[in-house]
């Protein structure tokens, strides 16, 4: 999976091609851990996603409620497969998510 972060001020965009899965959740937690400082919109770019698991539900609903705390949490450019598995999981109802 490769992780793309463009900081703007208080606005990170933080975009993922590939897998978000057991292997590669780590590696976005890691890169959340270090960059949510002082980040009042967080934006999470899923153009290039092509599979979530549960571990990387996992990982967006820690982000969605640390972003709870500090401001603001969208995500973006959901295809169908992705979409489906927020809705299956209820996610649908607790992101924010844009077309």
């Amino acid at each position: 999976m490769n992780i793309t972060e463009k900081l703007n001020g208080n606005q990170l965009c933080i975009s993922l091609e590939g897998r978000l899965d057991t292997t590669t959740a780590p590696e976005l937690e890691k890169v959340l851990s270090g960059s949510l400082e002082g980040v009042t919109e967080l934006t999470f770019d899923m153009g290039a996603l092509d599979y979530l698991s549960s571990a990387g539900l996992r990982i967006l609903l820690g982000a969605q409620k640390r972003m709870n705390k500090q401001g603001s949490m969208k995500v973006m450019n959901v295809n169908e497969t992705i979409m489906e598995i927020f809705e299956v999981t209820g996610f649908a109802d607790i992101l924010t998510i844009e077309s």
